[in-house]
């Protein structure tokens, strides 16, 4: 029998308890958390104070969403894939968000705790799983971070009208693409870093500002696109022998168009992590998080009708369409082109704002569950935030903006956040239809994993065969049995819980057609995002052999995290007895 020791009291400890990693695994792998044990598990030092309402969230959401993005996606979009129908891709691509929000928004009412999708998944799927997902996301959150904070330094010099390798040291003797030093970069997210960790109530109101200078920039772009553009740029394209009309790629390059632009959806999920931080959780969290998706869909769609009106399909610059549409003309309206960089700055700094928020907050309650060192789960007792977390990130992140010119994809691409989405979308389904230690959780996995297993062969038809009646027929197949097994689980296996305050309608239609988009979306990303993907997961599993299933075991057996079974079996009959009342 082992001792209560500390698995890393010594290195002899230390090797010991490798020794016992097989049985570990197996024992705190699939070890799930309860909502009790989430809300009310010890924390180092103070409590997040709850200073947020729901304008505020709207307001994060809108800053973490709107980035600099969307002025390159659309663009791409435009011009290689939907045509004028970009509009409708980003239609598209907005209600995807909404259906994934929604899943956010039933866990963040039910469990209002920073931890977001780790929260989320640990209840459901347990404890690597959600290590898993987190350990993904934060490096995502990083990586995107630190290279947002350099495109910050490209587009500043854009409106200045200084170049940004003025701006950067050449270091000849490191290799290309770790060569240019970025000063810049590290001093916006120093500075931003000193924000966050200073007070959330001051973070939101630097954002509200912020946010709202941006979208009088894009209120602008809107204006001047619907003034000076011309509605036969809709149908007609500039060179007669590309294809004419409103769907020159036809619909699907309506759908390609909008996997791409979704992209530009990603950072409402960081708005889940501050729910621990709101004053109602019950109202405030799903007018925040969906009232904010629905706001950016909005904009988006006149966005991109404001290019579209401005030039034809076949004219659009693909990488910087609405500066690029006014730069170098000769009829005094090319200063347009740098009001449109002011504006992409200020996204760029909302977005940044608003991401590192969330990972701050993603760290803090890794660390409440001990899978990393505890010391990432202090709450400063004066700003009552998480300093240690923030302060952490901010510097790693700092380090790579730096020095390292990293190349994600549309800057903001995150296989980590997409793969995150689907499993929160699994997450809702299994949460609500297996309550454990009542119900039996094979029909609802076996349900899950077939129409994952449907949606896969969807899109590798999708991308790979080549169009034809065939791919039709095929196409039409799957997705016949996709709504056959989902309407027969539909039928044959009824919830074994209902939300209390606030649940995703339509189950298990909407979070199952969020998981079938998500799977559609990680099709369209590109091979080096999964090799990046693999890398990191591989990383994040050793981190998990070598510490954190024996700090989490360690935490269990000081009782930390103890007597989880008899907690959920108190929670699975507490929930039956409550069922039963209301249906008396």
């Amino acid at each position: 029998m082992e001792t209560r020791t500390s698995s890393f009291s010594s290195l002899r400890a230390y090797l010991r308890a490798l020794s016992h990693t097989p049985t570990r695994f197996a024992r705190r792998a699939i070890s799930v958390s309860t909502s009790y044990e989430e809300m009310s598990r010890v924390r180092s030092g103070s409590d997040m104070r709850k200073t947020l309402s729901w304008y505020d969230l709207v307001g994060f959401g809108i800053g973490g969403m709107v980035g600099a993005g969307v002025f390159v996606t659309t663009g791409r979009a435009t011009r290689l894939l939907a045509g004028p129908a970009v509009v409708i891709s980003y239609a598209i691509a907005g209600l995807c968000a909404l259906l994934s929000a929604f899943c956010y928004t039933e866990f963040a009412v039910d469990m209002p705790v920073a931890g977001g999708a780790f929260s989320y998944l640990r209840v459901t799927f347990g404890e690597f799983a959600a290590f898993l997902a987190g350990a993904n996301l934060i490096m995502d959150y990083v990586m995107s971070n630190a290279a947002v904070a350099r495109g910050f330094t490209a587009y500043f010099g854009t409106v200045i009208g200084v170049s940004s390798a003025k701006w950067r040291l050449t270091v000849p003797h490191l290799p290309n693409g770790f060569n240019q030093i970025d000063i810049v970069a590290v001093a916006v997210v120093l500075l931003i870093t000193v924000v966050i960790c200073y007070s959330t109530r001051e973070s939101s109101v630097v954002n509200m500002i912020l946010t709202a200078l941006h979208i009088l920039f894009i209120a602008f772009i809107i204006v001047i696109g619907f003034t000076r553009g011309n509605w036969k740029n809709f149908t007609q394209p500039a060179n007669p022998e590309n294809a004419s009309g409103f769907f020159p790629y036809g619909a699907s390059g309506v759908f390609n168009g909008a996997a791409m632009v979704y992209l530009s959806y990603i950072g409402y999920d960081a708005v889940s992590t501050l729910a621990e931080e709101v004053r109602n959780p019950v109202k405030d969290i799903p007018i925040g998080v969906s009232g904010s998706v629905i706001i950016v869909t909005v904009l988006y769609c006149l966005m991109a009708t404001s290019m579209s009106k401005l030039l034809p399909y076949d004219m659009i610059d693909t990488e910087a369409p609405f500066s690029a549409a006014f730069s170098g003309k000769s009829d005094g309206w090319g200063w347009v082109s740098r009001v449109i960089g002011v504006g992409a700055s200020f996204g760029i700094l909302t977005s940044l704002l608003v991401a590192m928020l969330g990972q701050a907050r993603y760290m803090c309650v890794i660390g409440r569950s001990s899978v990393v060192p505890p010391w990432f789960a202090k709450v400063h007792p004066k700003t009552n935030t998480p300093v240690n977390a923030s302060a952490f990130l901010g510097i790693f992140t700092a380090a790579l903006a730096l020095f390292t010119d990293l190349d994600v994809l549309l800057n903001l691409v995150s296989i980590g956040t997409l793969f995150v989405f689907y499993m929160v979308a699994n997450a809702v389904i299994y949460r609500r239809y297996v309550a454990i230690g009542a119900t039996k959780p094979w029909p609802t996995l076996s349900f899950l994993c077939s129409f994952s297993f449907t949606s896969i062969m969807f899109t590798i038809i999708w991308k790979f065969v080549p169009n034809g009646s065939a791919k039709v027929g095929l196409l039409s197949g799957c997705g016949v049995i996709a709504i056959a097994i989902l309407q027969l689980f539909h039928c044959m296996v009824p919830q074994a819980r209902k939300p209390e305050f606030w649940g995703v309608p339509l189950m298990p239609w909407i979070p199952s057609t969020s998981i079938f988009l998500n799977v559609f979306l990680l099709g369209s990303l590109d091979g080096p995002s999964y090799v990046r993907f693999g890398f990191f997961s591989a990383v994040a599993v050793l981190v998990y052999l070598f510490y954190s299933v024996h700090s989490s075991y360690d935490a269990e057996e000081a009782g930390f995290i103890g007597q989880k079974n008899r907690e959920m079996h108190v929670e699975s009959k507490e929930e039956s007895e409550d069922d039963k009342s209301s249906k008396v």
